[in-house]
């Protein structure tokens, strides 16, 4: 495959630090010159953005135009959205302003499962160093600018894959959530293009909480994160529990806060919009 080279000029609501280090993805590393670059759905990615123009360069299955456009959502009208969420309050303004660069990718559905059954109890290096390691002993290799890069391993390729063998590659307690989960997919107990076709997420998330490893956090984050992209959902961790009790619940106690609390604040504030709520939020917070 011949490198292609897509650039853009003035698009809105693009910043590389928000979009790979606001806690959506995992396989987006940072090079010398300031710039990303990132494996997904079997391409290999160079973006970086200079004043107002921004250049994607690579390896890719097919058209990098369409690639592009589709994986970083571009024909989404962001600059709508955050005009509506910033008249909620000034605090959803103050955190809009803080990631204003903020994208919600359309990642692969397979890939999310795994990687967020990877993040569980997880610090972000960590889930980058486990995710390498299983890209690099399943996935394929891709040569690109003199370095090789591994695709994320299908179901398929996974499918002589013990639970010593994940263990080995620094799983933990996740080992058998994986060899279940790929089993799982593989015999069709859960079939991925039946979830995104299902326009009705609550029945898309509780087929997802089936999955081994998978809980109600876990399963908000792959209806969020994956081309799945149902925006109404509100994934809760420690930083959103902080954030929405510091802002809108105010308990001594942030640890008695529940999720029914906060799940029921957010789709009265947020609407359908509630998950990209939740990334300005939790992204402001976090690195604020």
């Amino acid at each position: 495959m011949k490198e292609q080279i897509y650039e853009i000029e003035n698009l809105d609501s693009f910043e590389l630090k928000d979009i790979f280090d606001c806690g959506q993805c995992f396989r987006w590393n940072i090079e010398e010159d300031g710039s990303y670059t990132g494996v997904f759905k079997g391409n290999v990615l160079n973006v970086k953005k200079q004043e107002n123009k921004i250049t994607f360069k690579g390896i890719c299955n097919g058209d990098i135009k369409e690639i592009v456009e589709d994986y970083f959502d571009l024909k989404r009208d962001y600059k709508k959205i955050k005009e509506t969420l910033s008249k909620i309050d000034p605090f959803m303004e103050e955190s809009i302003k803080y990631g204003s660069g903020i994208r919600i990718l359309n990642q692969d559905l397979w890939e999310t499962i795994i990687s967020f059954i990877i993040s569980a109890n997880n610090n972000i290096p960590r889930i980058k160093g486990i995710i390498e390691r299983l890209s690099k002993n399943y996935g394929k290799e891709i040569d690109y600018n003199g370095k090789k890069y591994y695709t994320f391993p299908t179901a398929e390729e996974l499918k002589d894959v013990s639970v010593e063998k994940y263990r080995e590659l620094g799983l933990g307690f996740r080992d058998i959530r994986l060899y279940e989960t790929t089993k799982m997919i593989l015999e069709n107990k859960v079939n991925l293009n039946d979830l995104r076709n299902n326009p009705n997420t609550m029945e898309v998330r509780e087929t997802l909480l089936t999955l081994s490893g998978v809980g109600p956090k876990v399963a908000d984050c792959i209806l969020l994160f994956s081309d799945l992209k149902r925006f109404e959902v509100f994934p809760i961790d420690v930083w959103v529990r902080r954030v929405m009790n510091d802002l809108y619940i105010k308990n001594e106690d942030e640890t008695k806060v529940s999720k029914k609390q906060i799940e029921k604040i957010a789709k009265e504030k947020f609407g359908n919009l509630a998950g990209l709520a939740q990334q300005y939020l939790f992204y402001w917070r976090r690195e604020a």
